[in-house]
């Protein structure tokens, strides 16, 4: 299995503080039949700047860390960008890292909102020949509100991915009927940990595919893997056609 986005390396965000930390959680995640992982620190979200090279670097220790310990996962590079004006201009400067050296780029959203300018930095990252992937839609408040600003997303080309804590209901009721409505509705292209630590932000993979298999069917379990798999290889991922949320169907969340 393997987890596009988790913050595993030790000291340089909000994730684990300490090496030993982030043993503890190479090994939980061993553990949870993850085999690869895309270490994907914060930049530029108001707390914490993780450049390309730095991570590259931290990512390179650590894998020599894995090895010594014997620990069967491999690390590889990636960033969680807080969108911000001057992506693309710190992009071509080589501060900005894609996911595993692929053409895919996670983009964060503030909690509380989403830049009105986010539609047009958006675009301009795809005429680049590279994709967004927005990642934790289904904890944003204005995305929460209006489920249409999404789907306007998706319908022209960016990607998105769900929190399997939010699947499985560690953020509530509400956001985890959102977030199965956004796999319903082909709204979401990966599932992955977001994992910080090994108490209250683990990462929940076995836990959340079990019950999108229960609830949704075991189609989206293989689409959600395979999608992991073909972002890895810097391949096409499969793409369903995504269908809006009905506003009836969001009421209730409220």
């Amino acid at each position: 299995m393997i987890d596009i986005h988790c913050h595993i390396l030790p000291g340089v965000d909000d994730g684990p503080v300490t090496i030993q930390e982030s043993m503890l959680m190479a090994r939980e995640a061993v553990a949870e039949g993850i085999s690869t992982i895309i270490a994907t620190p914060h930049h530029r979200n108001n707390k914490f700047e993780n450049k390309k090279n730095q991570i590259l670097e931290h990512v390179s220790e650590f894998n020599s860390l894995l090895d010594k310990e014997n620990i069967p996962l491999t690390i590889l590079p990636g960033q969680e960008n807080r969108i911000f004006g001057e992506l693309l201009e710190d992009f071509q400067k080589g501060e900005i890292l894609t996911l595993a050296n692929s053409d895919y780029l996670f983009i964060e959203f503030p909690t509380s909102s989403v830049p009105r300018y986010a539609n047009r930095l958006l675009y301009e990252i795809q005429t680049e020949g590279i994709t967004p992937i927005i990642v934790h839609p289904e904890r944003n408040k204005e995305v929460l509100n209006n489920p249409d600003i999404l789907y306007n997303f998706v319908k022209n080309g960016i990607l998105t991915q769900v929190t399997a804590a939010s699947v499985a209901g560690y953020f509530g009721k509400s956001i985890k009927k959102f977030s199965l409505q956004l796999i319903e509705n082909n709204l979401t292209h990966f599932l992955a940990s977001d994992a910080h630590n090994t108490t209250n932000r683990t990462f929940a993979l076995n836990e959340a595919y079990n019950l999108v298999e229960n609830l949704l069917g075991i189609e989206y379990v293989y689409l959600f893997k395979e999608n992991a798999e073909f972002l890895v290889n810097n391949q096409s991922i499969t793409l369903e056609i995504p269908q809006p949320i009905r506003r009836k169907k969001i009421l209730g969340l409220f």
